[in-house]
């Protein structure tokens, strides 16, 4: 069996391959944002890191393309820290297993890293090239674009001389993305008493895992299963039955942008209904199972676990469970406009109760809402965060970035399809991505960007079934090199 970085394409893959072996979750790209520096040093190219510290790279036209247009480039270093419960990995600081599986690439129960490791390696195999035709190209590769587009959002003007701007960062080979939805965090802490624990009480872990989850844009609107919603109604259905049920700890979900396809909790009953617990929830278990059809690895248990030493008070108990019944989860709107793209949508993505530093107890809960319109965007975060601040809790909206607005009278656009077909024989399929691209937030201090966006076919980015076609990387690769040595003169 080959190795990754035996692929074709090998310029491309082996790329791929030594950005596996470094670690680089999201705020922690210092060892790959190195390693890329250092790549550029040692081949002579132009080579540094703005304020925020995404890296800039610049490589001259080769002969014959000098009198071409300026041409950056433009992907993301960082990749989402995704695992499976049962799987042993430290992301700041064990290498990804990717494998060869048929006629995909993915890797040993965690993220793959596809998103957006194959762009970034199809950046610098180009600029690593030596018998490529290229105009003079400008690489930008942002650090922090999964956990809130950091590099993106403090990227200043005067770095760049070019006009056109390819994005690597989409997912599916032959579709071209000129727009995109903007996105806002919703963040909510909500104040609990701990309270001893009852004495003839039993704890019990209730685990919620084997959803499918995958990218709360990309996804959203697949109708697929939310841990902390499933958590919370088998919580519920319990309660409502046994008045007597406490909740000791929740954590459900790990980041904003993935769906969360696991959740573990503690509660507790008395050892007298301890029995009934146990069939309440093997009955709502099926119950569910049966509506989920498209989660045949949903796995739902419950089992004695340590006893905790306090619960939550019972008032704040009631609230929360209305309000996580309550939350708005999935899509909101479709496009009107768009055909089969979701308009707005929210993902319920973590509910974990913890200790704060003063040593209060609280439940923080995080949500992520995208829109293809950015008032309505702000208006669906508001929806949500009212959910909560009926409950009392403290609600904020952080982090907003704006959205992408199509142009399809782009110049680019036109080029790319051009080339597409004169390779396919048919034209790509232009689209808008319900997804945040950095394209909307580079628009602002580059506003004479002419921006495309296109990619290999990923598939589940965001989560530990993250794989990437074989032969759609070489595809992308083939046409990215047609795309490049066709830019015209200025």
């Amino acid at each position: 069996m080959s190795t990754i970085a035996e692929l074709n394409p090998t310029p491309l893959w082996k790329h791929f391959a030594k950005l596996c072996e470094i670690p680089r979750p999201s705020k922690h790209e210092d060892k790959v944002v190195a390693y890329i520096v250092d790549f550029a040093k040692n081949r002579g190219l132009d080579v540094k890191l703005d304020q925020i510290g995404n890296i800039i790279i610049k490589k001259p036209a080769t002969p014959g393309m000098e009198d071409r247009k300026t041409l950056a480039m433009q992907s993301h270093v960082d990749m989402v820290p995704q695992k499976n419960a049962d799987t042993d990995h430290d992301f700041l600081t064990d290498p990804i297993k990717a494998y060869v599986d048929g006629e995909w690439v993915t890797a040993d129960g965690t993220t793959l890293g596809a998103d957006n490791g194959i762009g970034v390696a199809a950046i610098l195999a180009l600029l690593e090239s030596t018998d490529i035709p290229h105009p003079p190209l400008e690489a930008l590769l942002t650090i922090d674009e999964e956990a809130g587009m950091t590099g993106a959002k403090h990227l200043q003007p005067g770095h760049f001389e070019a006009d056109l701007l390819l994005n690597l960062d989409t997912e599916d080979e032959g579709e071209l993305y000129v727009g995109c939805a903007g996105g806002v965090d919703v963040n909510v802490s909500l104040p609990y008493t701990a309270t001893p624990i009852e004495a003839d009480h039993l704890a019990f872990k209730l685990s919620v895992r084997g959803l499918r989850g995958g990218h709360s844009g990309l996804d959203i609107d697949k109708g697929r299963g939310n841990a902390n919603k499933i958590a919370n109604r088998i919580i519920d259905t319990a309660r409502q039955q046994i008045p007597e049920l406490r909740i000791a700890s929740l954590d459900g979900g790990s980041l904003r942008n993935a769906i969360p396809r696991e959740s573990f909790s503690v509660i507790t009953v008395s050892q007298e209904n301890s029995a009934l617990l146990q069939e309440i929830a093997l009955q709502t278990s099926a119950v569910i199972k049966g509506e989920f059809d498209n989660e045949p690895k949903l796995d739902i248990t419950l089992e004695a676990t340590d006893t905790p030493s306090s619960t939550m008070d019972v008032a704040t108990q009631e609230k929360l469970i209305h309000c996580i019944r309550c939350c708005p989860n999935g899509v909101e709107r479709m496009s009107t406009a768009l055909e089969g793209i979701a308009d707005t949508s929210n993902n319920l993505a973590r509910v974990v109760t913890e200790t704060t530093d003063s040593g209060n107890s609280q439940v923080r809960i995080q949500c992520l809402v995208r829109s293809l319109s950015d008032s309505a965007r702000d208006e669906h975060g508001l929806n949500v965060a009212a959910a909560f601040a009926l409950a009392g809790a403290e609600t904020s909206l952080d982090n907003a970035y704006p959205g992408w607005t199509p142009n399809m009278q782009s110049p680019l656009l036109a080029l790319m399809k051009q080339v597409y077909q004169q390779m396919e024989g048919k034209a790509p399929e232009v689209k808008v991505i319900h997804a945040g691209l950095e394209c909307g937030l580079l628009a602002k201090p580059y506003p004479n960007w002419d921006m495309v966006s296109f990619g290999p076919t990923i598939r589940r980015a965001h989560s530990p079934e993250e794989r990437v076609h074989i032969q759609s990387v070489a595809n992308f690769w083939d046409y990215f090199v047609k795309v490049v040595a066709a830019i015209p003169q200025k």
